[in-house]
């Protein structure tokens, strides 16, 4: 989703018009290999093949379902019961959404008014001010395993089912279900009638398998947060009015029957029959389905690095026309920035849809609100469509690891905007110490759902996770993070990467140990504060005021005008950095040992002065006591 200095914001999009088969299935057969309970990796996943007919109706916004599912369990486990996520559920009154949301001291003011009702004059939540034919829901009609049906229950926005034969390692099982659903008033990230009048955003609409990996079922409920999804290929099909234009995930398989500016060039699409168009879109080896639908959209497609279709669908409004033409070129540079500093976009197709509330990213699309100014637009496509690295080919349990993602994309899109910055981070560090210093910090590694406070969620997902990436570049150096970063998606792209995954990559990079970091950085609120302590001559004791270690970078002038940089190595890191400042002559001193709180060394001359770290990429709360003039 997309970051601000203090909350997250979000992002979503949509499509392609080639089949699948001869772009993706590679990727999809190399996954196959490399997950299943035969590989010599000791790494499984679990995989899911979707087959959906939607019929939607746009008077009322219910939609009739059927789906087929083809479960494979992966697993060494034998399976006695499956979850699936109906996240429509979330949009009732009552819910643990709507609870939530009365109860956190800092609601999202997107799901807030301050209308109240006689009979609460105090409510806050637009959840719970919802109508019957407001709200959202999936009913599961019926449900069979393997053809005979299986007992459910609906609990909240999670269906528990009990199997009626258990699901043996390496065995596939077809579910087949019947459902209604009803699309909400817009409140978060889904539903129907956005602020900007986009008809439809249907993310997460359907019935979805919760995920089981090696922790066990992550079958979570729809309370504000992330997702987690089985990785698996989609076959959809949707039935919607005629004129409607529909973007979604995937590759619409019959854009000569459908045009809508999807057809071939110079083909005359025929005139329909009735009242309804069937769109056909096959998404292969995603986690995840989305789709948006609006009576007025246009359609803009260009081509991107390695002839990846970028499609554009935004509401013919004339005062964000211009914005939104001016989009498209920079997007194609986005993708071809993300292709060289993490690694090649898998897919044909990426699309860019104005819905939604903001911007939140979805499998091979975004939805993005529209009426945004120019930067405002380029900056929350930027983010968005970073994630479909760091989420849609990185998949991380966005619940339990939401820095991850969160702070993954923030970096690289920080990166991507940098524009000659000297620290492109700057902003991220900022909301680090605001949280700091608010004495409202929780460790990183909360659960998203489970901070007290939207703000410290905001901030420990996104500022102090884009810190993670930009202070290991200080610890292990600029070169080997580019290298971990790339090498990360090498290891890891199409799999449920873990933040010991990631780490372990960049110690194998690097050759530093990095427990120490990832432990202290992601599970306390431990801070780091260096001093410089004293000078006398050339004699300088620095002091470690904090509780979180670091290498220390020093960059001293001497009083004959000569400068040094001086690296003082982390004992318990194993490892040391090539230079940072390859302009200047380096000294590298004896290893600092974590438990010693003060460090004294000699310098070659007497001192001028004297600063730690100039970069600013070490999160040193207290930078007041960074230098020394003499």
């Amino acid at each position: 989703m997309k970051k601000s200095l203090l909350l997250g914001l979000a992002a979503v999009s949509l499509f392609s018009c080639k089949t699948a088969e001869n772009i993706i299935q590679p990727s999809i057969q190399t996954v196959t290999n490399s997950t299943s309970i035969t590989s010599k990796d000791t790494y499984w996943q679990q995989h899911v093949d979707y087959k959906m007919e939607i019929d939607m109706n746009v008077e009322n916004y219910q939609y009739q379902g059927k789906q087929e599912l083809v479960y494979t369990n992966n697993s060494p486990d034998e399976l006695t019961k499956v979850y699936y996520h109906l996240y429509f559920n979330a949009f009732q009154p009552g819910s643990e959404m709507d609870a939530r949301l009365q109860n956190v001291p800092d609601p999202d003011g997107r799901m807030t008014t301050n209308l109240g009702t006689k009979e609460n004059p105090n409510i806050v939540s637009r959840i719970a001010g919802l109508k019957p034919h407001e709200t959202g829901f999936i009913k599961v009609n019926s449900l069979t395993q393997n053809g005979v049906a299986v007992a459910h229950k609906t609990v909240g926005t999670v269906l528990e089912v009990t199997l009626n034969k258990p699901i043996k390692s390496g065995e596939k099982v077809t579910f087949n279900m019947d459902f209604l659903g009803q699309v909400p008033l817009q409140i978060r990230r889904s539903g129907r009638n956005n602020k900007e009048g986009v008809a439809l955003s249907m993310t997460q609409w359907f019935p979805k398998m919760a995920e089981y990996d090696f922790e066990g079922w992550h079958a979570d409920a729809y309370i504000a947060r992330e997702f987690h999804g089985v990785w698996g290929n989609f076959d959809v099909k949707l039935s919607i009015d005629k004129n409607y234009t529909v973007g979604g995930s995937g590759y619409l398989q019959n854009p000569n029957q459908i045009g809508h500016g999807y057809q071939d060039a110079g083909v005359t699409v025929p005139k329909a029959k009735g009242k309804k168009l069937t769109w056909h879109f096959v998404a292969p080896n995603v986690h995840d389905f989305t789709w948006a639908a609006d009576p007025n959209y246009i359609h803009d497609k260009i081509k991107g690095e390695n002839g990846v279709d970028l499609h554009f669908l935004y509401k013919n409004d004339d005062s964000i026309k211009e914005n939104w033409k001016k989009l498209q070129p920079r997007t194609a540079e986005l993708l071809a920035f993300y292709n060289k500093h993490i690694g090649p976009y898998p897919w044909k197709q990426y699309s860019v849809i104005q819905g939604g509330d903001g911007g939140m990213e979805y499998a091979m699309c975004t939805l993005i609100t529209g009426k945004r100014k120019l930067g405002s637009l380029i900056g929350v496509t930027a983010h968005e469509m970073a994630h479909a690295w760091f989420q849609h080919l990185l998949a991380t349990n966005e619940t339990k690891h939401e820095w991850m993602d969160e702070g993954m994309t923030s970096y690289i899109s920080d990166l991507a905007e940098a524009d000659g910055k000297a620290n492109p981070f700057s902003g991220a560090y900022r909301g680090y110490n605001y949280l700091v210093k608010s004495g409202k910090e929780e460790p990183q590694a909360t659960y998203g759902d489970r901070f007290h406070s939207n703000m410290a969620y905001g901030i420990a997902a996104y500022n102090k996770g884009e810190v993670f990436l930009a202070q290991l570049g200080y610890i292990i150096g600029e070169d080997k993070l580019a290298e971990t970063i790339t090498e990360y998606y090498n290891q890891w792209k199409f799999k449920h990467p873990t933040p010991n995954d990631f780490k372990r990559v960049a110690e194998k990079v690097s050759g530093f140990e990095l427990d120490w970091y990832l432990t202290g950085w992601t599970q306390t609120t431990k801070t780091i504060d260096y001093s410089i302590k004293a000078v006398d001559g050339n004699t300088v004791t620095l002091e470690r005021k904090g509780r979180l270690a670091m290498p220390i970078d020093l960059v001293v002038e001497y009083t004959d005008g000569t400068k040094e940089y001086i690296y003082i190595p982390l004992q318990m890191a194993r490892a040391e950095k090539t230079n940072a400042y390859p302009n200047l002559k380096r000294v590298v001193k004896t290893d600092w040992a974590w438990a010693h709180p003060t460090y004294t060394f000699e310098a070659s001359k007497n001192i001028k002065n004297i600063t730690i770290d100039p970069s600013e990429l070490m999160a040193d709360i207290d930078r007041t006591n960074n230098t020394f003039t003499k």
